[in-house]
């Protein structure tokens, strides 16, 4: 018998790292009074809450950096300032990661799915790993039908299965000047490429503006599958795209590339009833993760 330990931070470049227990109880069935009470002491809310944030590390783009929070920090949030401690797990320095906290959701939705429908074991004192790619420059960061792409190794303005690259109308990045053309911000001196990418499934969408990728061995430039004509790019693409990805609107992203597991096993116990204190804590997240998102 042996145990096989993955790291799930392993495929992201700068992963965002967030820990958090659920429960409305951190004590098993058989713990002794004073072990109650010990666990209890520690962080009283959690029944009323259901969860506790055990610690998170979160990348800070504008100062290449991570800030770390300790468990302190969780155990200091109270009903009223938990949703302002949970979203500074999802802000990279400047902005809102939405596309991050959406992808959370839907992926604890999936664990919530399991729980309702299982009645066989009760957990106590287990978390649910978060991690997020907290670095622009990751290749294959999906964030709905838009997607990360790198420059190299797209042939002529496609990717692979024949996507085509298009310019979102709601996603304000480039800013038109008055004869139409359009700036936009590259660095000469930037090894990887990023584009906005929408899968082409639908030939409905004919009012997107197509933006295909030409091949740039003298300069960076965005060219136009349309009559706008080409301009020369220059300073720095990072912030314009972060920028794009921080304010896409809701309706668009979908699977960012984010990963929230199942960890610590220490106290599982054998039962016949739905883990009440799970689901409940899992409902209560899921709830302060969606206030975040709208507001």
């Amino acid at each position: 018998m042996y145990l096989k330990l993955e790291d799930v931070t392993r495929k992201f470049n700068k992963p965002c790292i967030m820990d958090v227990k659920i429960g409305q109880k951190s004590y098993d069935p058989y713990a002794s009074a004073e072990k109650i009470q010990q666990q209890v002491s520690k962080y009283p809310l959690m029944e009323e809450i259901g969860f506790l944030v055990l610690g998170m590390r979160v990348y800070h783009v504008s100062s290449d950096s991570y800030e770390t929070q300790n468990q302190h920090y969780g155990r200091s949030l109270t009903k009223e300032t938990v949703k302002d401690g949970i979203s500074k797990f999802f802000h990279n320095g400047y902005c809102l990661r939405k596309d991050a906290i959406a992808a959370s959701i839907q992926k604890i939705e999936k664990i919530l799915k399991w729980f309702e429908g299982q009645k066989q074991l009760n957990f106590y004192a287990s978390s649910l790993l978060f991690v997020y790619e907290g670095s622009s420059q990751a290749p294959g960061v999906r964030l709905s039908d838009v997607t990360l792409a790198e420059k190299r190794g797209v042939p002529k303005g496609l990717l692979s299965g024949g996507d085509i690259l298009e310019y979102n109308n709601n996603i304000h990045v480039i800013s038109s000047t008055e004869n139409g053309k359009i700036e936009a911000s590259v660095s000469k001196g930037l090894s990887k490429f990023y584009a906005l990418h929408k899968k082409a499934y639908s030939k409905r969408h004919h009012s997107q503006l197509s933006l295909k990728v030409e091949s740039l061995e003298q300069d960076n430039v965005w060219k136009s599958s349309t009559c706008l004509a080409q301009e020369h790019l220059n300073g720095n693409v990072i912030p314009q795209l972060e920028k794009v990805f921080c304010h896409m609107p809701a309706e668009i992203k979908e699977s960012a590339n984010v990963e929230v597991r199942m960890i610590d096993f220490a106290h599982v116990f054998p039962s016949n009833t739905k883990d009440e204190g799970y689901v409940y804590g899992l409902k209560n997240l899921i709830t302060v993760l969606k206030n975040i998102l709208d507001n």
